[in-house]
C-alpha cells in the first residue's frame, strides 16, 4: 500500500533506479568481498580498479546534484528529502567509524550486501542478518 506522499511512478522510478544501482555493484564487482579488501589493502596486494568505479560514479553524482539543485521540486515528489541533522557530531563520527571498520573487515557494506543475497552464500546472509540486527539495535537505543 502507497503512503499518501507516493505515488506509482515514483515507486517505479524507485524500482528502476535501485536495479540499475544492483547491475552496476554487479558490474563494478563492490558485491565481491575479495575485490574490495584488496582495494582497501593499499600496502598489499592492492588493487585499484575500484578507484575508476568512484572516478566515474563522482560525476554523475555531482551533475545530479548540480540538476536538482537547479529545481524547485523533485519530478515525481511534492518536496525534497533532506536530513534533518547537518552538523558533524559524535553519533555520526561513531557510526562512520564502525562503518568503515566493518567494510574493511568483511568487505561488505549495506548496499552491495542485500545486492549479493542472490549469491545465495551463507556469508552474505550472515552479514546482513547481523546488519538488521544492528539497525534494530540502534533504533531500541534511539527511542
Amino acid at each position: 500500500m502507497l503512503r499518501g506522499d507516493q505515488t506509482m511512478p515514483a515507486i517505479l522510478i524507485a524500482l528502476v533506479s535501485g536495479l540499475i544501482f544492483g547491475v552496476g555493484l554487479v558490474i563494478s564487482q563492490m558485491m565481491n568481498p575479495a575485490k574490495v579488501l584488496n582495494f582497501l589493502d593499499v600496502a598489499g596486494h592492492w588493487d585499484p580498479s575500484l578507484a575508476f568505479v568512484m572516478a566515474g560514479a563522482i560525476p554523475v553524482a555531482a551533475l545530479g546534484f548540480y540538476l536538482g539543485r537547479r529545481r524547485a521540486a523533485p519530478v515525481f515528489a511534492k518536496t525534497f528529502s533532506t536530513p534533518a541533522q547537518t552538523k558533524i557530531d559524535f553519533r555520526l563520527i561513531v557510526g562512520a567509524t564502525l562503518f568503515g571498520i566493518g567494510w574493511g573487515l568483511v568487505g561488505f557494506c549495506p548496499g552491495p550486501a542485500l545486492a549479493a543475497l542472490q549469491s545465495g552464500r551463507h556469508e552474505v546472509f550472515i552479514f546482513v542478518a547481523a546488519m538488521i540486527a544492528g539497525m534494530l539495535a540502534f533504533g531500541i537505543s534511539s527511542v
